[in-house]
Formats: C-alpha cells, structure tokens, sequence
C-alpha cells in the first residue's frame, strides 16, 4: 500500500468541517412560523382600524351587546367564541336583524407573518359572504385557508348559538 493512502487526516477533517459548516447553515436558515416578538409589536400598527378596537372583548366571550329583546325582532350584535387553529385564533361578530344576518365580522384572525396576511385577506371576506348568503355555519372552506375557515364556521356557530338561531 502507498504511505499516503495510510493517512489522510487532513482530508478528513476538511469534510468533517464542511459538514459541520453545511449543517450549521442549514439549522440556521430554518424560520419559524411565527416572528420574533420585536418583529410583532412593530406589526401591529400595521393592522386596520376595524380590526384593534376589535380585540377588547375578552377571549372566550360568547355575546355582545343586544339592541332587541327577543330573537326575532330588533337588531342583535353577537360574538362568538375564541377559536384556537393552529395558525392563531379566529372570531367572529354577527349582527342581526330581525332573525336574519346582516353583517358578520372577523374579530381576530391570524395575522402575525405575510403568509397569514395574504391568506386572509382573501379568505375572510369570502367566508362573510358565504356566511350571509347561507343565512347560517354551514358554509364551504375557502381553499389554501383550512385552518382559518375551521375557526371562523366554529366561532360563527358559537355565535348564532348565543343568539339563540
């Protein structure tokens, strides 16, 4: 056998740095879904108008204020339960009026990363619609948002629970 065959030490410790190095890199690279808690509290004034005044109603609160004093005459204001999907949690308000829906509103919904802002900015207003077209929950999921459409059909139901639909 040649005498350098016998020993490569150099070689191997040159791999095992580039793969040290290469592993490294790649446990670095990996982001989490959610942003660091800096990155969140400069995300916030970000958020529309409607949706901060929204966030008062303690989580798990299950109705707002009534305007009528029974279910089907006068206008109702409804809010649902806090639903927790993966991505974060999603409720809804349900007005109502004269037992029919008028307005439904989505309270909280995720909106810490990008991601979350892209999907719902679409899915939202499409579940609403859906909503007050169906008259009720039963309505579809909007496709790429599962997780959101889940919460919202739950909350809405919680709602209309309340309301006494």
């Amino acid at each position: 056998m040649h005498a350098l065959k016998k020993h490569r030490p150099l070689r191997r410790v040159t791999l095992a740095a580039a793969t040290t190095v290469t592993g490294f890199v790649l446990l670095l690279s990996l982001k989490p879904h959610t942003p660091p808690s800096l990155a969140q509290a400069s995300s916030s004034p970000g958020q529309s108008a409607s949706q901060s005044p929204s966030q008062s109603p303690a989580p798990g609160s299950s109705s707002g204020g009534s305007s009528g004093s029974t279910k089907s005459t006068g206008t109702k204001t409804v809010t649902g339960d806090t639903v927790q999907t993966r991505w974060g949690p999603v409720q809804v308000r349900v007005t109502l009026k004269n037992g029919k829906i008028t307005d439904v509103t989505a309270v909280s919904y995720p909106t810490d990363n990008p991601r979350d802002q892209e999907i719902n900015s679409y899915a939202i207003p499409q579940l609403r619609r859906e909503a007050l077209a169906a008259q009720s929950a039963q309505i579809d999921s909007v496709s790429g948002a599962s997780y959101t459409s889940d919460g919202y059909k739950q909350s809405l139901q919680s709602a209309l629970d309340s309301a006494g639909l």
